[in-house]
């Protein structure tokens, strides 16, 4: 079956909520109480624990086959602007986003602030923080950063909606 990643990774959702409805009515029905006099065949649950494991072992199979079909795309499809796997895309994002929040909070700093004096200082001395970088620097980087991360999102985005993948369930 020909889908792309996108489509694969909807479907995995849907395959995981499936085994997560029979494991749900599994719980809930393979066992049951009954008061003492109660006749247990009146109020025994429709559970078949053959069929049911069968149920829950054959989705299980396509979920492995769909998660190692992704696998298999995402570390050997490369990525034409980038050179690079998909694999090493969905580690470079991470980067670029945790780059893009420290360098947002490094851009709005201000060149020199006033501390908050410590409660348990008894003293007249007022501290000052400094920048210890350049700002507008900082502030071209912190663009850069946010061009390419919306680049590499796009880039990684139109992969995963247009390249259809090969997979057998």
């Amino acid at each position: 079956m020909k889908m792309t990643s996108a489509q694969a990774a909807k479907l995995l959702r849907q395959l995981n909520e499936e085994l997560r409805t029979l494991q749900i009515k599994e719980e809930s029905t393979r066992t049951f109480l009954a008061a003492l006099g109660e006749d247990p065949e009146s109020i025994r649950p429709e559970y078949d624990y053959e069929s049911m494991q069968k149920l829950q072992n054959d989705i299980e199979k396509k979920i492995r086959k769909v998660k190692h079909s992704i696998n298999c795309f995402n570390s050997t499809y490369i990525i034409p602007e980038y050179g690079f796997t998909i694999d090493e895309m969905l580690v470079y994002l991470p980067q670029l986003t945790k780059r893009y929040a420290k360098l947002s909070s490094m851009k709005n700093a201000l060149p020199k602030t006033r501390e908050n004096a410590s409660f348990s200082r008894n003293t007249q001395i007022i501290d000052y923080r400094y920048a210890n970088y350049d700002i507008d620097k900082v502030a071209s980087d912190y663009t850069e950063v946010s061009e390419e991360l919306a680049k590499a999102q796009t880039a990684l985005d139109y992969i995963n909606n247009t390249v259809e993948i090969d997979i057998e369930i």
